[in-house]
C-alpha cells in the first residue's frame, strides 16, 4: 500500500491538492482542473527550485512550470525561515519556523509545485556564505541537497540567487550548495550511504532565474534567457499571476501579501552549467513520453483519455485512465516517471469519479495505549462502476468489505482501535529535540524523512477499492473535525499526546539579585481522571517550595496552573537548567506543549521535555512603571514583567485616553510604526511626554523602497537604513570612554555583550541630527563601524533613544547583559 507521504506530495495543483499538509479539508477537483490533469499525463519533465528560505522562491515561475507547461515542480528551501520576522504572532525561533513549514504548504497548494527541505536551521541573518556553511556544517547540508535532487530526479535545477555579494549568506549558500550538488548528485561516489534508497542522477542544466527587481528600471537584459510566465488557462479562468500572488500571499507571517498579476510576465535566466541553452529554458530537452523507449502505449492511450474527456460527464472518462494505468504498469519497475504517473493517474480516477474517502476520530487526541473510536466513510458521487474490496485499519487489521459504492449512496464504518502503549507522542519530527547547532538533531527513526515538510500521520487508514477491475490502494490520514460557528467545518491531525503535559510559562527563568522566583507550570490532561504528582529537578544547591505538588485533573482537556517558589543558593552566577517531571499512572515523564494557533494554517503543536533554564543575575533597576507599546512579533513586555518592571500594554486605541505622564518610562515594540501607521497620529503627544520629562525608547523600524517609513517618532530628523551587524559576538565599543549609559544604574562592562543571540543588531540609523548622541561602535568582520545601533538625544526635560540592538531576541532568550542595558536605557 502507498504511503500517504509519497501519495500527497506528487499530486498536483491541477487535480486541487499539490502538496498537502494531512489536516487540510478535502476538496473535490472540478472538470477544468481535471481536465489539466489529463494534459499533464502525457509531460515527463520536472524542475527543482533551489533557495534559503520561506518566501523567497519565484511562486511565477512555479505556477506556470505546473499549470502552463505541466511539468513536475518543486521548491528546495535549504531552511524553515526560523530566524525570521513575525508579523502575526509572537512566535520566534523553531515555532515561527514551524508556522513558515506551514505556510509554505499552503504556498504549494495553490501554485502545485512540492516542497522540500534540509536540515539547515535559519540561525538569522549572516553576511558570508563562509559564515553560513561552517554553522550548518558544509558536507551535511551538501548531503541534504544531493539528496532532494537524487529523490525528485530534475531534468532542470533553478538557483534563486547567485553567488555575488553583497547578498545574505544563506542566499548566497544556496547558489553554492546547487552548483556543487548538481554535480555531486551524479556521482556515485558522493554520498554513496544514499544509494541504498535513491540512485544517482544527472540533471540536464542548472540555471540562475535573475531576480530584476535588484536591477536598475534600464538594465540591459537582452544576454538573459526570457520567459514570458504571464498566460491564463480558461479552464480555470486564472492566469498565472493570479496564481502566483495567491501562492506569495500565504507568507503571512512575512507580510508578503502582494496584487494579483494580468497580462505578460518576464522571467529571466542565464545558464551556469550542464547544457547552455541559447534560446528557450527548455531548448532541446523532450519532456513528453517520446524521450523514452517503449512508451508507444503510454501515449496513445494519454491521448485518447484528453481527446475523449467529457467536462460534464467526467467518470466517463475512468475507463480510458484505466487504459493509461494498464499501459503504465506495464513499464519496467525502474523507469523513473513510472510511479510518479501512476498516482497521478490513480488520482484522476478518483477525481473524476468524485470518489470520497475519509477517516475521522471521535475525539482531536488519544494517549498512548487508550482507545480510539473511528468513523470511516466512503462516497462515489457518481455513475462510474466502484468497489470498495476493504480497509487496514491501524495497527494493520484488514477490513474485508467486499461492496459496490452505489452513486450517492455513502458507506460508513465505526471501529474502535487501540494505540500501542508505546505510541509516538505527535510532535514535528525535527522538533523532537530542543533546536540548537546548525541542524535539526534527528533520531535514528526519523533518517529517512530528511528533507520531507511533515512526518507520517499519528494514525492512518487505509482504502482498497476497485474500478473496472483495477484495484486502487490509497491512504487517508485520521482527522479530527469539528464546526466552528464562525469559520464552519475546520480539520485538524488527530495526535497523540502525554497523559498529562507540564508546560513552564516560561523557558528562561531570570533571578535577579539573587531572589526568590516563581514558576508557574501548567498542568494540562490528555486522559479523564489524571492523578498523580508534579516535582521540579534542580541543580544542586537550588531550592524548590514545595518539593512537590499533588494534582488531579477530571476529565480530558483539563487544565490547572501550580507554582513553585524557586531559590538560587547564595552568591550563584552560574546558569542551570530545571525539569519539571510528571509522576501519574505509574509512569515518570517529562512533557510541555506549546501551541501554534492562526487562521491560514491548521492548529499545530511541539511537544518536547518540560525544561527551562535558570539565570541568575545582577539587576539594578531605578524606575518601576513602564509603559509598552506593542509591536508585532517581540515577548518584550513579558520578559520585564519576569523581572520585576510593572509594565502596562498601551495599544495604539488606548494611547488617546491614557495619562502617559504616570509612567516613568515608555517602550515602543519593534517594527510599531511600520505595522500600526496610526501612532503617528500620537506623535506629538508622545513627544511632549518626553519634553516634560519623560523616557521614550524606540525598538528598530524599517524604512525600504518596498516598505517606506511613513512617519516616525523622533524629535529630531532620523533616517533609518539596512545596516545590521550580524556577528553577536562584535565588539561593543563604546563612542565616549564615560559614557553615563555604562554606569548607572547598572555598570556595564565587555562580560554584558557575552551570550548574545543569533545578531547585534537590525536596521540601524544610517544619518541622523546632531542632537543624537551615538553610544556604541560596532562591526562585523572585515566592515566599517557602524555607529546608529543605539541613539540617545534630550528634548526639552527628558530622552528619547532609538536602538536597533535586537532586544526582542535577548530578552526572551535570557541574556542578562541586554536586560542591564536595558534597564539603563530605561533609566536615563
Amino acid at each position: 500500500m502507498r504511503n500517504l507521504l509519497s501519495f500527497g506530495m506528487t499530486l498536483v495543483m491541477s487535480l486541487g491538492f499539490g502538496t498537502s499538509a494531512f489536516a487540510q479539508a478535502p476538496r473535490q477537483p472540478h472538470a477544468g482542473e481535471i481536465a489539466a490533469g489529463l494534459r499533464r499525463l502525457g509531460v515527463t519533465g520536472s524542475v527543482l527550485y533551489v533557495a534559503a528560505h520561506p518566501d523567497d522562491e519565484n511562486t511565477r515561475f512555479l505556477a506556470w512550470l505546473v499549470g502552463e507547461k505541466g511539468l513536475r515542480a518543486g521548491y528546495l528551501s535549504l531552511t524553515r525561515g526560523d530566524g525570521g520576522q513575525n508579523l502575526i504572532g509572537t512566535e520566534q525561533d523553531e515555532l515561527l519556523g514551524l508556522i513558515r513549514t506551514h505556510e509554505l504548504l499552503a504556498a504549494r497548494r495553490v501554485d502545485g509545485a512540492e516542497q522540500l527541505f534540509t536540515r539547515a536551521r535559519d540561525f538569522g541573518y549572516t553576511k558570508s556564505a563562509d559564515e553560513a556553511l561552517r554553522i550548518w556544517g558544509h558536507d551535511a547540508v551538501l548531503a541534504d541537497v544531493v539528496l532532494a535532487i537524487r529523490r525528485f530526479q530534475p531534468d532542470v535545477i533553478v538557483t534563486r540567487f547567485n553567488t555575488k555579494p553583497p547578498n545574505h549568506g544563506h542566499h548566497t549558500a544556496s547558489a553554492l550548495l546547487a552548483a556543487e550538488a548538481f554535480a555531486a548528485a551524479a556521482d556515485p561516489k558522493r554520498f554513496p550511504e544514499q544509494l541504498t534508497q535513491v540512485k544517482p542522477w544527472k540533471a540536464d542544466r542548472l540555471l540562475h532565474n535573475v531576480s530584476t527587481w535588484s536591477l536598475g528600471p534600464d538594465a540591459d537584459m537582452s544576454g538573459y534567457l526570457k520567459v514570458d510566465v504571464g498566460g491564463f488557462d480558461p479552464l480555470l479562468g486564472r492566469s498565472w499571476g493570479e496564481v502566483s500572488a495567491e501562492s506569495r500571499s500565504q507568507h503571512k507571517s512575512q507580510g508578503f501579501g502582494v496584487p494579483a498579476e494580468r497580462g505578460p510576465l518576464l522571467e529571466y535566466f542565464t545558464p551556469l552549467e550542464g547544457a547552455r541553452p541559447t534560446k528557450d529554458v527548455f531548448e532541446g530537452l523532450d519532456l513528453t513520453w517520446r524521450r523514452w523507449k517503449g512508451t508507444e502505449a503510454v501515449s496513445a492511450a494519454v491521448d485518447e483519455a484528453v481527446k475523449g474527456f467529457d467536462s460534464r460527464a467526467p467518470w466517463r472518462s475512468v475507463p480510458a485512465l484505466l487504459r493509461v494505468h494498464a499501459a503504465l504498469s506495464a513499464l519496467p519497475d525502474d523507469h523513473p516517471w513510472k510511479a510518479y504517473k501512476l498516482r497521478e493517474t490513480e488520482s484522476l480516477v478518483a477525481a473524476c469519479a468524485g470518489l470520497f474517502l475519509e477517516a475521522r476520530a471521535a475525539e482531536a487526541t488519544a494517549v498512548p495505549g487508550s482507545p480510539v473510536e473511528l468513523s470511516l466513510f466512503a462516497l462515489n458521487r457518481s455513475s462510474a462502476q466502484v468497489k470498495l474490496v476493504g480497509v487496514t485499519l491501524p495497527g494493520g487489521e484488514a477490513v474485508t468489505v467486499d461492496a459496490a459504492l452505489a452513486e450517492h449512496a455513502p458507506f460508513k464504518l465505526a471501529r474502535k482501535v487501540t494505540l500501542p502503549a508505546d505510541a509516538a507522542i505527535t510532535t514535528p519530527y525535527w522538533l523532537r529535540h530542543p533546536v540548537s547547532g546548525g541542524l535539526y538533531a534527528l533520531e535514528d527513526r526519523d533518517r529517512g524523512l530528511t528533507g520531507m515538510p511533515e512526518g507520517p500521520p499519528a494514525l492512518s487508514v487505509g482504502f482498497t477499492y476497485e474500478v473496472g477491475g483495477r484495484r486502487f490502494s490509497v491512504t487517508r490520514p485520521v482527522v479530527y473535525v469539528w464546526t466552528d460557528p464562525v469559520r464552519g467545518e475546520l480539520y485538524r491531525a488527530f495526535e497523540v499526546v502525554p497523559a498529562v503535559t507540564a508546560t513552564l510559562e516560561r523557558d528562561r527563568v531570570m533571578f535577579p539579585n539573587g531572589s526568590p522566583q516563581p514558576v508557574d507550570v501548567v498542568l494540562a490532561a490528555g486522559r479523564a481522571e489524571a492523578a498523580g504528582k508534579v516535582r521540579l529537578e534542580l541543580p544542586e544547591g537550588w531550592r524548590s517550595e514545595p518539593s512537590e505538588l499533588p494534582f488531579q485533573l477530571a476529565a480530558r482537556g483539563d487544565e490547572r496552573t501550580v507554582q513553585f517558589k524557586v531559590t538560587p543558593p547564595k552568591g550563584a552566577s552560574q546558569k542551570g537548567r530545571l525539569r519539571v517531571v510528571v509522576e501519574s499512572g505509574g509512569r515518570t515523564e517529562s512533557w510541555r506543549v506549546r501551541s501554534v494557533a492562526h487562521p491560514h494554517i491548521p492548529p499545530l503543536a511541539v511537544r518536547q521535555a518540560s525544561e527551562a533554564t535558570l539565570v541568575p543575575f545582577s539587576l539594578a533597576t531605578k524606575v518601576k512603571r513602564i509603559g509598552y507599546i506593542p509591536g508585532p512579533g517581540d515577548r518584550v513586555a513579558e520578559s520585564l514583567a519576569a523581572v520585576g518592571y510593572e509594565v502596562t500594554v498601551l495599544p495604539e486605541e488606548r494611547l488617546a485616553g491614557e495619562k502617559l505622564e504616570r509612567f516613568e518610562a515608555i517602550l515602543v515594540g519593534v517594527r510599531a510604526f511600520n505595522a500600526n501607521p496610526r501612532l503617528a497620529v500620537h506623535r506629538e503627544r508622545l513627544l511632549d511626554y518626553v519634553k516634560k520629562g519623560g523616557r521614550l525608547v524606540v525598538q528598530y523600524n524599517t524604512n525600504s523602497r518596498v516598505g517606506p517609513l511613513a512617519a516616525f517618532v523622533g524629535p529630531y530628523p532620523l533616517e533609518i537604513g539596512r545596516d545590521r551587524v550580524t556577528d553577536e559576538t562584535a565588539v561593543m565599543t563604546p563612542v565616549k570612554p564615560d559614557e553615563p549609559l555604562l554606569r548607572a544604574p547598572n555598570a556595564l562592562s565587555a562580560v554584558d555583550f557575552e551570550g548574545w543571540v543569533q545578531e547585534r543588531g537590525l536596521y540601524f540609523a544610517s544619518k541622523w541630527d546632531d542632537h543624537y548622541r551615538p553610544v556604541f561602535t560596532m562591526n562585523d568582520a572585515g566592515e566599517a563601524p557602524l555607529a546608529g545601533g543605539l541613539l540617545v538625544a534630550r528634548h526639552g526635560k527628558g530622552v528619547f533613544v532609538y536602538t536597533g540592538l535586537a532586544f526582542f531576541r535577548q530578552l526572551p532568550a535570557g541574556v542578562p547583559g541586554a536586560y542591564r542595558l536595558l534597564a539603563n536605557l530605561l533609566a536615563q
